[in-house]
């Protein structure tokens, strides 16, 4: 009997913005995407936690190669912090470790907690919380928790550029801060609300995370992952880079030349540096170029879109089945 046909892939590319639901990891998402978009070529910029809802920023097919770039922008979050409670995760998940009296708790003064807020914004050492996704020696931190080790990550240098009070509203004794924070890429909002509950004396905790935006793009452009149609929400290639990189528009023979690695001359005026999106005139990214001595050169070449395969009599993938 003949093994099912597989269905022909699809090297559509582009940049694809999730909404992505509580409850979901990262890899859930891509996982349904990878069957949505008929490829198994898809990644993300950047993991969220499963209780952490929001912006997450997929590559499908050879915009994947975009990732790399996306993956150290800025990023800007809401996010609750629950003052008057440690717990073993930093966040509403893990198991309480101290609880601080309600009436100390509730005696918090807003000057007290803009203070603390303030010791947390711009640049800053950070210790990541020791369930978070970071390698030591190989393995994640927070399989390493789970098997009974003690996890102590180093601190590291990371910057909040912004870290805004909304709201603070009393709640059973604890204090519920409502904030927006901007930073850099490896900064964990979870540890931001360990270490402000920790300085006021009270410990702390978050109990919900957003992820609004990541460099240019925003969540008002995500589509649920429920309601993801791949083909409509795909960004092409051109745009995505367009948007993440200052633009040369080429011309034919540029495109030509570039594609085939060989230098073209710079614009007039052009500084060294990059990447730039090197755009040929039908609107295909043709790769993203640097300058140097008056001269532009490819560092990331841009295949185009091909039709898809055409089926064949093949076993199915065990991993494609939903």
């Amino acid at each position: 009997m003949n093994a099912p046909r597989r269905p022909p892939g699809s090297t559509a590319s582009g940049l694809v913005l999730i909404d992505k639901p509580q409850g979901w990891t990262s890899h859930d998402a891509v996982a349904r995407t990878r069957r949505l978009a008929n490829t198994r070529k898809v990644g993300h910029a950047g993991t969220l936690d499963p209780m952490a809802t929001g912006l997450l920023i997929l590559g499908i097919n050879s915009s994947t190669r975009l990732l790399t770039y996306v993956v150290g922008l800025d990023k800007e979050y809401l996010a609750t912090i629950r003052l008057g409670a440690a717990t073993t995760t930093d966040d509403a998940e893990g198991e309480e470790l101290t609880r601080a009296p309600a009436d100390v708790v509730l005696a918090l003064t807003g000057a007290l907690v803009s203070a603390g807020i303030e010791a947390l914004t711009g640049d800053i050492s950070q210790r990541p919380s020791a369930v978070s996704a970071i390698k030591v020696d190989g393995k994640r931190a927070y399989a390493r928790v789970r098997a009974g080790e003690d996890v102590e990550l180093p601190a590291r240098p990371v910057t909040v550029s912004e870290f805004e009070l909304v709201s603070s509203t009393p709640v059973d004794g604890f204090l519920d801060l409502e904030v927006r924070v901007v930073c850099s890429s490896g900064t964990y909002i979870r540890a931001l609300a360990r270490d402000l509950g920790a300085g006021l004396g009270v410990g702390g905790h978050l109990t919900s995370l957003r992820r609004t935006r990541i460099g240019p793009f925003g969540i008002d452009a995500a589509d649920p992952l429920d309601q993801l149609d791949v083909s409509r929400a795909l960004i092409g290639p051109a745009d995505a880079a367009s948007r993440l990189f200052d633009r040369l528009d080429l011309t034919a023979q540029q495109a030509i030349d570039l594609s085939q690695g060989k230098r073209i001359p710079a614009p007039e005026g052009a500084e060294d540096g990059g990447p730039v999106a090197a755009v040929a005139p039908d609107g295909r990214l043709v790769g993203l170029a640097d300058y140097r001595a008056g001269q532009a050169k490819s560092i990331v070449n841009f295949p185009p879109d091909q039709p898809p395969a055409p089926v064949t009599d093949r076993p199915a993938d065990p991993e494609d089945a939903s």
